[in-house]
C-alpha cells in the first residue's frame, strides 16, 4: 500500500515496534521472528483469501475473518515436517507415546494443570469434537445449553443432531461481558444435559476468572450436567490474565468435564486437522472413544502428529513473541478506534486475536451494516449476528495479521465511516 495513502492517518504502525525486553532487562532488542512479513496466500487454496468472492461477493475485500493467522507457520514445525518427509514412506500410522508426553508437558508448564496420559484422547479438530460428544453423550431431544454471542458452531453441533438449544445469554455492561448467573439456574432446572462453555470466550475474548467457573460448575454438578469446555484460545492469553481450565479446578468438576484444546489457534496449523481432548472420567470417554470409532476419524495424520509435537516442544520461544507482537496489535487497534473511529468501539480482549467489534453507534441494521463493511470498507470481517441475535450491530476482526495490513484496513473502515458524514 503506497505511504500516501496514509498521509491523513495520526496512528502509524511504524509507532507501534516490535520490539520485546531483553531477558537481562538491559533495553529492547528486535523479535527473533518476523511478524511484520506479508506473506502472499492467494492461488493456495487458501479459505481466507481464496474464497473471498463467494463468501463476500467481491474479491478484493482484506479477509479479517476466519480463525486463522497471516503469519508464517514456525520454522522449526515446517522443518519437522520437512524431516519426516525425508522417509519415503506415508503409510498408516499410529499415536506415539510423544504426542501424549508434550500434550502432558505442555499444559503442566503453561496453565499448572496435571493431566495424564489415559485422560487424552485425539479428535480431527475441536468442532468435529463438539459435534461427536454431543451425539455419544445426549440424546435425541435432549436440551444443551450455550451462551451467545458465541462461536457459532456450537448451535449446528446441538441442532444438526436432533438437540435442542437453550440460550444463556451473555450480559453487556459498560464495555464488557459477563454471565447471567440467575437466569442460568432458571435454564439448568429446565432439563439441561449438556453446557457447552466457550474459554477463552470467542467472540468477546473474555477469560473467564475462578470464582466464576466455580459458580458454573457447582451448578452443572448440583445436576449432574456434563460440561464441554472448548478451551483452543487457551495459549492466546494476554499480560495480565491467566487461563484456568476448568477441570482443573477439583476432581469433582474433572468427572463431569471434557476439554477441548489444540495448537492449532496458536500456531498457525488449522489445515492439520489435529486436536484432542482431556477426559478424566473413564466413562465418558469410552462414550467418545466409542462413537469415534464407528465413525471412522480417529486415525489423525503423520503431519497432524509431527506438527503438534514440534510446536509443544519448540515453542514457548515464538509463542511469547507473539504474544508480544498481538499485544501492539490491540494497542494499535484500540487507539486508532478511539482517535480515528470513536463511533466504533473494541470489547477488549484478554485472550484471542479476535475483537469484537461494538458498531451499533452507526446506526445500521444488521444487513445494512455488513453491506457497508464489504461493500464500503472494503473488509471481510465476521459478522455479528452468526454468534447469536445478541450480536447484532457487532462485527469480529481478526487481528493477528502484520501491522501494515491492520493499518490499511482501519484506514478503509475510517475512510467510509467519515463518507457517511
Amino acid at each position: 500500500m503506497p505511504e500516501k495513502e496514509f498521509e491523513n492517518c495520526l496512528f502509524s504502525c511504524h509507532n507501534y515496534p516490535a520490539w520485546v525486553e531483553s531477558p537481562e532487562g538491559s533495553g529492547k532488542y528486535h523479535m527473533r521472528y518476523d511478524f511484520d512479513m506479508l506473506v502472499p496466500r492467494e492461488a493456495t487454496s487458501c479459505v481466507k483469501y481464496d474464497l473471498r468472492g463467494k463468501i463476500f461477493g467481491r474479491h478484493d475485500v482484506i479477509p479479517m475473518w476466519v480463525a486463522d493467522m497471516d503469519f508464517r507457520t514456525p520454522d522449526f514445525i515446517l522443518e519437522a515436517i520437512r524431516r519426516r518427509l525425508q522417509h519415503e514412506m506415508l503409510g498408516y500410522t499410529f499415536i506415539a507415546d510423544t504426542f501424549y508426553d508434550v500434550i502432558i508437558n505442555w499444559n503442566a508448564k503453561r496453565h499448572g494443570w496435571k493431566t495424564k496420559r489415559e485422560w487424552i484422547s485425539f479428535s480431527p479438530g475441536v468442532v468435529p469434537a463438539l459435534n461427536l460428544l454431543v451425539m455419544s453423550l445426549t440424546q435425541p431431544g435432549d436440551k444443551i445449553l450455550v451462551q451467545p454471542p458465541v462461536y457459532f458452531p456450537f448451535f449446528s453441533a446441538v441442532k444438526n443432531h436432533g438437540r435442542s438449544l437453550i440460550f444463556n445469554p451473555l450480559k453487556y455492561e459498560q464495555g464488557q461481558y459477563h454471565m447471567d448467573f440467575s437466569h442460568l439456574v432458571s435454564c439448568l432446572n429446565d432439563r439441561v444435559s449438556m453446557v457447552i462453555l466457550c474459554n477463552p470466550h470467542n467472540p468477546t475474548g473474555n477469560v473467564w476468572e475462578k470464582e466464576v467457573l466455580m459458580q458454573l460448575a457447582k451448578l452443572c454438578m448440583e445436576r449432574n450436567i456434563i460440561m464441554l469446555s472448548d478451551e483452543i484460545h487457551s495459549d492466546l492469553v494476554y499480560p495480565g490474565h491467566k487461563h484456568i481450565p476448568l477441570a482443573s479446578l477439583s476432581g469433582e468438576i474433572a468427572d463431569m468435564t471434557v476439554t477441548c484444546m489444540a495448537p492449532s489457534k496458536t500456531f498457525n496449523l488449522a489445515g492439520m486437522s489435529t486436536s484432542y481432548l482431556i477426559i478424566p472420567n473413564p466413562e465418558i470417554r469410552n462414550k467418545y472413544e466409542a462413537m469415534l470409532e464407528r465413525v471412522h476419524v480417529g486415525a489423525g495424520n503423520i503431519f497432524g502428529f509431527t506438527a503438534l509435537e514440534a510446536a509443544y516442544n519448540e515453542g514457548e520461544e515464538w509463542l511469547e513473541q507473539l504474544m508480544e507482537y498481538l499485544e501492539g496489535n490491540l494497542r494499535f487497534l484500540t487507539d486508532f478506534l478511539s482517535s480515528e473511529i470513536p463511533l466504533i468501539k473494541a470489547v477488549k480482549p484478554a485472550a484471542t486475536y479476535m475483537v469484537w467489534l461494538d458498531c451499533r453507534e452507526l446506526g445500521l441494521d444488521s444487513k445494512s451494516l455488513r453491506e457497508f463493511i464489504i461493500g464500503k470498507a472494503g473488509l471481510g470481517l465476521s459478522d455479528g449476528p452468526l454468534f447469536g441475535e445478541e450480536g447484532e450491530g457487532f462485527q469480529r476482526i481478526n487481528i493477528a495479521c502484520p501491522r501494515s495490513l491492520l493499518e490499511k484496513a482501519l484506514c478503509q473502515l475510517r475512510d467510509a465511516v467519515n463518507e457517511r458524514g
